[in-house]
């Protein structure tokens, strides 16, 4: 077994304003970044109704559904926009993570990346925000907890943002841990460390501006220490890479070598469970960046297996 990666040319499609940080070219540069990797390349299907209900109610579908136009752009909020490709490309974003769900706990797979855009970690239950759509990370938990019967299952968040909508969708699940770290203060201004979830099941590290790649492993360290006494069955990762120094949208001081840290003792965590681990691309804005950190990240799934 060896490392499925999801992915879809519909992420194109999804096509924001000139100069919107959410841009075509992010597919670009992490799907060029992985070209010389020996990976299990599938695609990403789009995601049945079902699926998107584990999360959203009809009627945010629907009202998501009506809202793409025929041409041009139709806003969401201040940064959340529908070109005629987007939907498309969202169902693709939660099919390829449910596809990754199903993969690894077939054993068809070790571990899995789902190389998508628009991202989903921002998206609340019926709130489209932050440019995400559909709350994908989450959608693949429930599927493995409602589809596959898990008992446990831990999502865990390094993007710079804070997974407010990730928290939002499982808040009331007992069965789901999550653990983010981000900077504070930042959009979109959720997650205080006192907020734990409706059965403690949640952790939110805040980092202040400036901290530096030793301080989100050190975070992580504490975070890993309470995911293990959860003991979940499997890990789906909110892979953001926007922590990266060069990114224009935060002030962490992250760099490659940060992300391969977190990773790896991510992996060892979840060896030791014999969970395995389904990592989801998230932010990221700096395409250099993305592209040299989204490697870094698949190279040690690959590492993990071997």
């Amino acid at each position: 077994m060896t490392t499925a990666l999801f992915t879809h040319p519909d992420a194109e499609r999804h096509i924001t304003p000139p100069g919107h940080p959410e841009q075509v070219a992010r597919y670009g540069a992490v799907i060029e970044a992985l070209a010389d990797l020996t990976l299990d390349r599938r695609e990403a299907p789009r995601a049945e109704e079902a699926e998107i209900l584990r999360c959203h109610p009809m009627s945010y579908l629907e009202r998501i559904r009506n809202a793409v136009p025929e041409e041009g752009w139709q806003m969401l909020d201040a940064d959340t926009h529908l070109s005629p490709g987007s939907l498309d490309a969202a169902l693709r974003g939660v099919g390829g993570a449910v596809a990754a769900v199903d993969a690894v706990l077939a054993r068809e797979a070790a571990n899995a990346f789902v190389a998508m855009r628009p991202p989903g970690h921002h998206a609340e239950r019926e709130k489209p925000m932050g440019f995400c759509i559909f709350g994908n990370a989450a959608i693949a938990a429930m599927r493995a907890l409602d589809h596959h019967g898990l008992d446990r299952v831990a999502v865990l968040d390094f993007d710079v943002h804070h997974g407010n909508g990730t928290q939002d969708l499982l808040w009331d699940e007992r069965r789901a841990f999550f653990a983010s770290t981000h900077q504070m203060p930042l959009y979109p201004g959720t997650g205080a460390a006192g907020e734990r979830g409706a059965h403690g099941q949640m952790v939110n590290v805040p980092l202040r501006p400036g901290s530096d790649g030793a301080a989100g492993q050190a975070a992580w360290r504490d975070i890993l220490a309470r995911a293990r006494d959860f003991a979940p069955q499997l890990v789906i990762l909110s892979a953001g890479f926007d922590a990266h120094a060069a990114d224009p949208l935060a002030q962490l001081e992250w760099e490659e070598a940060d992300f391969s840290a977190i990773t790896r003792m991510v992996c060892d965590m979840a060896a030791d469970l014999s969970a395995p681990v389904v990592s989801c691309l998230e932010g990221g804005y700096d395409l250099a960046a993305l592209g040299r950190s989204a490697r870094a990240h698949v190279q040690v799934l690959l590492e993990a297996h071997e």
